[in-house]
């Protein structure tokens, strides 16, 4: 007769079940990886990010290494930072997959659209820093630099930089799915919300002034999505609660 305890056969096997999901997360990550080493390479991928910063210097200007293996390391940083954004769908399948055995039907409604649409809104985000904020920045910086400076940033100290700026814009795209999630667990209202609008405003360019460089451009390039933002958020909230509510909430 077995002596385990119920309890503690469900939690190990939640434990084996969390270990094989992050194990095939892990693998996941690791083959996007390989593929982007094979094709287009490392050192194509650092050029890619590295075009805005490239474009704002003077003609036949170049990034420069201080460290002896930070050619070698700075652009298979980059690589593995690309394999994990592209195997992201990927990952977020196996966190899903481990959590959804639990769910309500309605916490699933829940659950699966905020998941890609927070992972969309990720990926926009960065994508609207590289390729509509990094160019007006770079250009602006270069125009207040002196003609007695040489201006050759260092490989690591750039890559640094626009992994803060992505990640930045990245969280700041999260707004409408913060919006959302607070209406929907009942912690403030709808209406609550739009009274602190004035706030919100003032607190998107107070975060965009902290987060970003001290230039008025990379300012309200932030600041001005967060706002639109969050009033996406408010339009979309009330639709989502309607489609997600329980049964009894039903009634």
């Amino acid at each position: 007769m077995s002596t385990e305890n119920p309890v503690e056969e469900t939690f190990i096997s939640h434990l084996i079940e969390l270990r094989d999901r992050l194990v095939k997360a892990s693998i996941g990550i690791l083959i996007a990886t390989a593929a982007l080493m094979f094709w287009p390479g490392p050192a194509q991928i650092y050029d890619l990010i590295a075009q805005p910063m490239i474009a704002a210097l003077p003609v036949g200007s170049k990034m420069i290494a201080t460290g002896v293996i930070a050619p070698f390391l700075v652009p298979m940083k980059v690589t593995l930072l690309l394999g994990f954004v592209l195997s992201l769908p990927w990952v977020l399948y196996q966190m899903w997959a481990f959590v959804a055995p639990g769910l309500y039907t309605h916490e699933k409604r829940l659950v699966a659209p905020l998941v890609i649409s927070s992972s969309l809104l990720f990926v926009g985000g960065v994508a609207f820093c590289y390729f509509l904020v990094f160019g007006r920045v770079f250009a602006f910086i270069s125009e207040f630099s002196p003609t007695s400076i040489a201006v050759t940033p260092d490989i690591e100290n750039y890559l640094d930089f626009v992994m803060s700026m992505c990640l930045a814009f990245g969280a700041a795209f999260e707004v409408p799915v913060v919006v959302v999630i607070l209406v929907r667990m009942g912690i403030v209202s709808l209406a609550k919300l739009k009274e602190w609008r004035p706030y919100v405003i003032v607190g998107a360019f107070v975060i965009a002034a902290i987060v970003t460089p001290p230039d008025v451009v990379s300012q309200f390039s932030l600041a001005i999505p967060m706002w639109l933002l969050f009033e996406v958020g408010l339009l979309v909230s009330p639709l989502f609660v309607r489609m997600t509510r329980s049964p009894e909430e039903q009634v």
